[in-house]
């Protein structure tokens, strides 16, 4: 087994993540690596927002100002919290160009192997990573503040540190049980 199939099946998903955060140098590799994502017609259909420091907390209230009227006071600090649990979030955006022979799908698709490109260049920096979503990803009063426009979408957020406490490994199904040869014989 080569070094990196070693390396993508320990990959894991980490929640606890404190400081300190991917370096600039460290980021500018990761984002490199994002970039070699398979692109059909290099039309590039992703980009992304670095926040760190005060800006989290920014981050924060902007995601306690769109919860919902209802939401109870523990669901504002819940929201209000949600970025402060990794000293760095990236915003992944997925921006898709219009093309004749390109469609949305594949552009989508495009930018969602570039953000796990990233995860794993970050983890192999020696980083935590988790890609969190939710309610907020599609919350268009968070998509207009954030800067992402009409055509674009958020793929989603991208907390990395360094990793607090190890977790246990979650179990993967066996490759039998997802997939089939088709003919089947």
């Amino acid at each position: 087994m080569t070094p990196v199939t070693e390396f993508i099946l320990n990959r894991t998903s980490e929640p606890r993540l404190v400081a300190p955060a991917p370096s600039d140098d460290v980021l500018e590799r990761a984002f490199a690596c994002a970039a070699r994502a398979p692109d059909h017609a290099l039309l590039r259909p992703w980009r992304y927002l670095v926040i760190e420091g005060e800006g989290r907390v920014r981050l924060g209230e902007l995601f306690a100002a769109c919860c919902p009227e209802q939401a109870s006071d523990q669901d504002l600090e819940k929201a209000r919290r949600a970025p402060l649990r990794a000293p760095m979030v990236i915003v992944a955006i997925v921006s898709p160009k219009a093309h004749p022979k390109v469609p949305e799908v594949e552009q989508v698709m495009s930018a969602a192997a570039g953000v796990g490109f990233l995860e794993l260049a970050l983890q192999e920096a020696g980083f935590g990573v988790m890609w969190r979503t939710g309610p907020m990803a599609y919350n268009p009063a968070v998509r207009n503040a954030l800067g992402v426009e009409a055509h674009e979408h958020i793929a989603g957020f991208i907390y990395t540190g360094t990793v607090a406490m190890a977790k246990p490994s979650v179990p993967r199904p066996p490759v039998a049980e997802f997939v089939r040869r088709w003919p089947e014989v």
